[in-house]
């Protein structure tokens, strides 16, 4: 398996996992099929993709196995989550993979990925929503010692979803002091 950060071109594929994955895992909360067809198209869609990647607060990530894309993550920093109090949070938007992937190890490490870099950038607690009626998500990140920090509804269409909100607190890399030679002046 091959974890690497996405580019811009990449989006084509994350479009394509976004679409799929999604689809799989909501489809059927949507009492109206049309409505979630919308949702894919705007939010999955290449050109919006391709922006968010090229933003400086976004990094990507592709999970390849066998020259296949089978999952994707997205890391936004310096995202906030009210009631959380963190001075510097990260916000896991996304961890999507294929289904037929699942348990394969590719989620362990798009977040591992993730982790790494909300902690080289400074954040000292990433978050993330998932989805309340997802215990096998839900447990995932409890695994990895995320806890529960509230909880959110979000609205697709004519449907309403509630999401439960998880932190990771992370340790904040402090720099160390330069030394500094002693110049002495007589």
């Amino acid at each position: 398996m091959e974890i690497r950060k996405a580019l811009p071109s990449d989006a084509h594929y994350i479009s394509l996992l976004g679409k799929i994955t999604f689809a799989d895992t909501f489809r059927h909360y949507f009492r109206k099929p049309e409505e979630l067809k919308h949702y894919l198209s705007i939010t999955f869609a290449e050109e919006k993709i391709a922006k968010s990647i090229a933003k400086e607060n976004n990094t990507y990530w592709l999970a390849i196995i066998d020259g296949l894309a089978v999952g994707y993550a997205k890391l936004k920093k310096d995202s906030a989550f009210k009631g959380l109090k963190v001075k510097r949070p990260a916000q896991l938007q996304k961890i999507y993979i294929l289904r037929n992937f699942h348990g394969a190890g590719v989620g362990k490490a798009l977040l591992d990925a993730a982790v790494k870099e909300a902690t080289a950038s400074d954040s000292d607690g990433l978050w993330l929503s998932v989805l309340e009626s997802n215990e096998k998500a839900k447990g995932f990140y409890e695994k990895a010692k995320f806890s529960p920090a509230g909880n959110h509804t979000f609205s697709i269409g004519s449907e309403e979803f509630y999401f439960s909100v998880m932190h990771l607190p992370l340790a904040v890399k402090t720099a160390t002091p330069k030394k500094r030679a002693l110049v002495l002046e007589y």
